[in-house]
C-alpha cells in the first residue's frame, strides 16, 4: 500500500539554520492519489528569536503576530502525529527539512529526524529533470501549468503548500497544457552569427553563446536564490 502523501511548506525567520534561525508556519496538505484533500495541518510558531526583515517582506509575519502563538516544543506531537510514516511533497525539500530537523533536535532529543519516520520528495528536484535549463521556481512552475487562483501577494505555508499541490499533480500526472511563456529562450531565438547592414565593409557581429551545461548550472543557482528569497531576482525578470 503506498503512503500517504503530504505536501509541505514553512515559513522561517530567515535563510540559515545554521545561524539559529527558526520556523514561525508549517502548513501541510493531505493528498488522495493526485488530487487536494481537505485535511490539513496549519499552525504559527513563535521562535523566540526576530524576524530577519528581508523574511518579513516576503511572507509579512512580524514578531507582534506571533507573540501569543506556541513553541515549536508545544506542537512537536501535534505535528509527528500528522507526518508519521508518511511521503512528504517538498520544493527545495533540504531547506525544509533541515529546519524541521533542528526544531525538533531543540524540542528533544529523542524526537526522531524526518529521514527516520518519512520519505520525502522534492518537487524542486522533480521539475528540473522534467524542465532541464529552465526556471523550476514554484512561480515558475505555476506560471508554466496556468496555476494562478492564488494571491500570492504575500508568501504562506499553508498557501504554498496548496499551490504546490496543484504542481505535483501536474508534474506527476503529464499535464497536457503548458504554458512555457518565459520559462524559457524565445522559439525564434537569433542566431549564432548575423549580418549588420548598411556598413561598407560588412562586419560580421558573432554571439558568444555559452554551452548547455553552462546555462544549465546558471539557471540551477538563480533557482535556488529565487526559493530563498522568494522573488525573482534581476537577472530574471
Amino acid at each position: 500500500m503506498e503512503k500517504r502523501h503530504i505536501v509541505l511548506d514553512t515559513e522561517t525567520t530567515g535563510l540559515d539554520v545554521e545561524k539559529g534561525h527558526r520556523i514561525i508556519e508549517i502548513g501541510g496538505v493531505v493528498m488522495n492519489g493526485r488530487k487536494k484533500t481537505t485535511e490539513t495541518f496549519h499552525v504559527y510558531v513563535n521562535p523566540q528569536r526576530e524576524i530577519d526583515k528581508e523574511a518579513q517582506a516576503v511572507h509579512g509575519i512580524s514578531n507582534e503576530d506571533l507573540q501569543d502563538k506556541p513553541l515549536f516544543s508545544e506542537i512537536a506531537e501535534d505535528l509527528l502525529e500528522f507526518i508519521d510514516g508518511s511521503t512528504l511533497v517538498i520544493h527545495n525539500a533540504d531547506f525544509d527539512v533541515g529546519f524541521l530537523d533542528a526544531e525538533f533536535k531543540i524540542a528533544s532529543s529523542t524526537y526522531p529526524s524526518i529521514a527516520e519516520i518519512c520519505d520525502v520528495k522534492d518537487t524542486l528536484a522533480i521539475a528540473r529533470d522534467k524542465f532541464p535549463g529552465q526556471r523550476n521556481s514554484l512561480d515558475a512552475l505555476s506560471k508554466r501549468f496556468d496555476i494562478n487562483n492564488y494571491d500570492r501577494s504575500f508568501h504562506g505555508a499553508l498557501l504554498d503548500a496548496n499551490i504546490l499541490a496543484d504542481v505535483y499533480s501536474n508534474l506527476t500526472g503529464g499535464q497536457s497544457k503548458i504554458n512555457f511563456t518565459n520559462n524559457y529562450e524565445a522559439d525564434d531565438q537569433e542566431k549564432d552569427t548575423k549580418q549588420v547592414g548598411n556598413l561598407s565593409n560588412d562586419i560580421e557581429i558573432v554571439k558568444l553563446v555559452t554551452s548547455e551545461e553552462d546555462q544549465t548550472l546558471h539557471s540551477r543557482r538563480l533557482e535556488e536564490i529565487e526559493e530563498k528569497i522568494g522573488k525573482k531576482t534581476i537577472w530574471n525578470s
